[in-house]
């Protein structure tokens, strides 16, 4: 965290001309976000208040309609707004973020979505994750639209991103609504999620992707009492599921090592019958380089070298669409949106920022792989992320806010 000066002095934000949020608007901003329950898939107060947030501003936004009727059903709304520039052959720089959080922890013992404020810390359910940062690009992009510039700037406040597909930002890419987009910003908290020990002001450059291994295991059926007439399909998948425990995964010099965790076993119910049917649920975490058809090789090298007596299919998460996939990403450092905001950072805080990879996986990995755009994460630190507890710490959420508005101005001026 910062102590708020610039290298003029000055307190609250950018030396010079550029952009500058009011530090208690966004807060109470931030607080006015908090204090709206939107688990994912319950997204639509919050929408309708961000698009009327920006309408007040006179912002022309518009709802984007998210439809998913095949698995979930599921039916909402993404708010895109959009500043118009001065040239057609200027970039446009994508400033994304999530309106919804994890579904509401029962053990806080307060209101969840209090928004109380103490000792430079806004408590309550997504608080960091993310309306923290949801905020920082409000703020930033309502104080963009007081400069001419070149280039557009894309607001996306998206739906679902905490649900099992990130639909609202699936949804953007399917739609062709970011093709004209040169680079993005996703300003998820950071430092906590990192690979590596850092702390704010940072940028994360990169982050690991994800695989999720459906297996089903077929045994043989036979009485309890002579298991050995029969093939334990629960006892084959736990095999699989230790064997998988130990399977070698790829580096990234950058990303770090990939990761395995088996999540979950289904099978047998019946009393005196040895399980016939198994399901494994595997979670891998993959580097650049690892395709989605490598990790099924992976698995399926295990169960040959196990030679296993049960029948085992390798598959992957049933999802709506074969492409919705979280894959790996690295932006290079000399690209112009990372020089950017690294210039923007020393303006703010005085200091030069720490640069980090991401361990999991969010919206980011969409737009830095499937959509092929340069990707930054920077957002507001806090602790307690997707549990009771869950804090942001104020002065980084307008830190977050005045380095984005400043980035923008560089990139696109």
């Amino acid at each position: 965290m910062t102590d708020g000066t610039d290298d003029s002095g000055q307190s609250g934000g950018i030396s010079g001309d550029g952009p500058r949020v009011d530090p208690d608007e966004t807060i109470g901003l931030l607080q006015d976000l908090v204090q709206i329950p939107s688990p994912y898939f319950e997204e639509d107060e919050i929408a309708e208040f961000v698009y009327d947030w920006l309408d007040a501003r006179g912002h022309d936004p518009e709802y984007h309609h998210v439809s998913e009727p095949n698995i979930t059903e599921y039916e909402g709304d993404n708010v895109v707004a959009r500043l118009e520039g001065s040239d057609p052959d200027a970039p446009t720089l994508l400033l994304n973020a999530h309106m919804d959080t994890v579904l509401l922890v029962e053990d806080w013992d307060e209101d969840p979505t209090s928004g109380r404020i103490e000792d430079g810390k806004l408590y309550g359910q997504g608080a960091c994750d993310m309306k923290g940062g949801l905020a920082a690009v409000m703020m930033a992009f309502d104080a963009l639209a007081e400069y001419d510039l070149a280039g557009d700037v894309l607001l996306t406040a998206v739906v679902d991103e905490e649900g099992p597909y990130g639909l609202g930002t699936d949804r953007l890419i399917r739609d062709g609504i970011v093709d004209d987009c040169d680079a993005a910003i996703v300003t998820e908290p950071g430092p906590i999620l990192a690979q590596e020990d850092i702390a704010n002001p940072a940028l994360l450059l990169g982050a690991r992707g994800r695989y999720f291994y459906d297996i089903e295991v077929r045994g043989k059926a036979a009485h309890g009492s002579k298991p050995h007439t029969g093939i334990n399909a629960v006892v084959e998948a736990g095999k699989l599921a230790a064997a998988l425990d130990d399977l070698d995964v790829g580096s990234h010099p950058k990303l770090g090592d990939g990761s395995v965790c088996p999540l979950k076993i289904e099978g047998g119910s019946q009393t005196l019958s040895v399980p016939e049917r198994a399901r494994l649920m595997v979670d891998r975490h993959v580097v650049v380089g690892e395709t989605l058809e490598d990790a099924r090789a992976d698995a399926e090298r295990v169960v040959d070298e196990l030679d296993l007596e049960s029948d085992v299919d390798v598959g992957f998460r049933e999802a709506p669409e074969d492409d919705i996939l979280y894959g790996p990403y690295v932006t290079d450092e000399d690209h112009p949106l990372v020089t950017a905001l690294t210039d923007s950072t020393r303006a703010v805080s005085g200091t030069d920022p720490d640069y980090g990879y991401f361990s999991s996986v969010g919206d980011f990995n969409y737009l830095g792989d499937r959509a092929d755009l340069p990707t930054v994460i920077v957002g507001p630190d806090g602790e307690n992320i997707h549990g009771a507890g869950e804090f942001v710490y104020t002065d980084e959420v307008v830190e977050v806010a005045d380095i984005v508005a400043d980035a923008a101005v560089r990139l696109l001026d």
